[in-house]
């Protein structure tokens, strides 16, 4: 991959600088491709105290060690519809959809193997390959499609291309949108200083790729809101990212801006901020809701998944402690 330095850039080491911009990057690994020469700065190796200037520009290779061979676990799953063709499933918080590295095991996709009964000889033949045709962030909680067949896995793949799905995401926010419903228009691509995170970019400019969500105050909280996200693009982060956009990040998410504890006008109000993070343990996002067509029927499906306990407690503690502090207010 290659990358160029902002010109706004400070003088840093080149091994910090790298393991900060690059996805899944560890300064071992960085350090090793420095040492082997795979690190060129202008054209030229560098060692791993060379101190980045402003537009530098870096190309970097990373040898990536091969995959282990994906193998069927017996992990429970809640499966809400299967047919011939798919299964929809209500992933739980914490599971990741599909083998990658730092996950090679327990995954979704380890789970769905074994449920359709697929021994070693089947792992071989691509067909036989858990078809996901989205994905959730691991801490995302509700609905993922999964296709059982190429054919359907195609048609599927197919439906999302063309924004023919409908997904709605519920999702928990610090402070309530002014106005209570709009639409979110943005280019989402990487961030400048983060490598690791996605950030939004000018709809009209040539960075990033456009990304559209609408959003809907569902409740107002006071402090909080629940809201309705229906995505028409589907980016990586995209409903986190927007919500940071709004000014309203998820709470309890780590990456955009939620997981602080906030002082809010009324007492003790950061310990209970405090309190709510430590409930959720992650950020309060949940895919509540799709609707698609049968791959070969082409038959309406919806589907939708309630709110996980998680995000249920909390709701119910912020609603008990906004309906005490109006009535003191």
């Amino acid at each position: 991959m290659t990358l160029q330095v902002s010109k706004v850039q400070t003088p840093m080491r080149i091994d910090r600088y790298l393991t900060q911009q690059v996805e899944n990057a560890t300064r071992n690994k960085v350090q090793k491709a420095i040492e082997e020469q795979r690190v060129l700065v202008n054209g030229k190796p560098v060692k791993s105290n060379y101190r980045i200037k402003s537009c530098d520009h870096i190309h970097i290779t990373f040898l990536r060690p091969p995959a282990p061979e994906l193998a069927p676990e017996d992990i429970p799953i809640s499966i809400l519809y299967e047919d011939d063709d798919l299964m929809v499933i209500d992933k739980e918080a914490g599971m990741v959809v599909h083998p990658a590295f730092g996950n090679w095991t327990g995954t979704l996709a380890n789970a769905i193997l074994h449920h359709l009964g697929k021994d070693a000889d089947d792992l071989d033949k691509t067909e036989m390959r858990p078809g996901i045709v989205h994905r959730l962030d691991k801490d995302t909680s509700g609905l993922i499609i999964v296709a059982k067949n190429p054919v359907a896995l195609h048609k599927l793949a197919t439906q999302f291309a063309r924004r023919q799905v409908e997904k709605v995401y519920k999702a928990i926010v610090w402070g309530v949108p002014n106005p209570p419903s709009g639409t979110i228009k943005t280019n989402i691509g990487r961030s400048h200083k983060n490598r690791k995170v996605m950030a939004n970019f000018p709809f009209e400019g040539a960075e990033g790729k456009h990304a559209i969500t609408d959003y809907l105050v569902v409740e107002d909280l006071a402090y909080f809101a629940l809201m309705d996200m229906t995505l028409h693009t589907g980016r990586t982060h995209q409903i986190r990212v927007h919500l940071q956009h709004l000014g309203h990040p998820i709470l309890g998410d780590q990456t955009y801006g939620g997981a602080t504890p906030r002082t809010l006008p009324f007492s003790k109000s950061e310990p209970f901020t405090h309190n709510l993070l430590e409930l959720m343990g992650r950020q309060a996002l949940h895919a509540e809701t799709l609707r698609f067509r049968q791959p070969t029927t082409g038959e309406p499906l919806a589907f939708t998944a309630p709110l996980p306990e998680d995000m249920k407690t909390v709701l119910e503690k912020i609603r008990s402690v906004m309906k005490r502090t109006t009535q003191t207010l």
